[in-house]
């Protein structure tokens, strides 16, 4: 591991995200992990939990923006950062809104249900309240890889190649 890397504070966080990401596929849910920092501190994380709680919602990063609402006491999330390993979809895009997160780092696109940069881009769309600064692609190619390996486990004969 490089010097640079062990500086850079996005790539830092995105470390622990990837974390969650792997307690997610230990349970058998798609591999995405997200926290959420304000400052130097970890408000809030989770990692997909759809099958385990029977919940559509219950994607990495809702879990997390609702354990950071908790930490922080505020349905707003201003300062705070999110740190996923796969572009939100439609509906968290919209909880960073909501939430008027500050900023959001991801690690993989989503060519099926990205919308942070692919298919939308709800979190600077100005025709919304609040725009989220989005930074892409930190960590993409570990996240992604993540990814591959947990569908080619499920799908055999699969490359996992549309991640």
């Amino acid at each position: 591991m490089s010097l640079r890397s062990l500086l850079d504070p996005d790539r830092r966080w995105m470390r622990l995200a990837l974390s969650e990401a792997e307690r997610a596929a230990e349970a058998g849910e798609v591999p995405i992990g997200a926290v959420v920092v304000k400052g130097s501190t970890i408000v809030g994380r989770g990692h997909n939990q759809v099958e385990t709680l029977g919940d559509p919602t219950a994607h990495a990063e809702m879990l997390a923006i609702g354990a950071a609402c908790q930490t922080v006491g505020s349905k707003f999330l201003d300062g705070c950062t999110l740190y996923v390993t796969l572009e939100p979809c439609p509906m968290c895009a919209g909880a960073l809104v909501w939430s008027r997160l500050e900023r959001l780092v991801y690690g993989a696109f989503d060519e099926k249900a990205g919308a942070a940069s692919t298919l939308y881009d709800i979190p600077q769309d100005p025709r919304l309240n609040h725009r989220v600064e989005t930074v892409t692609g930190v960590m993409a190619e570990e996240s992604a890889d993540l990814l591959r390996r947990f569908f080619a486990a499920r799908r055999p004969g699969a490359s996992g190649d549309g991640v």
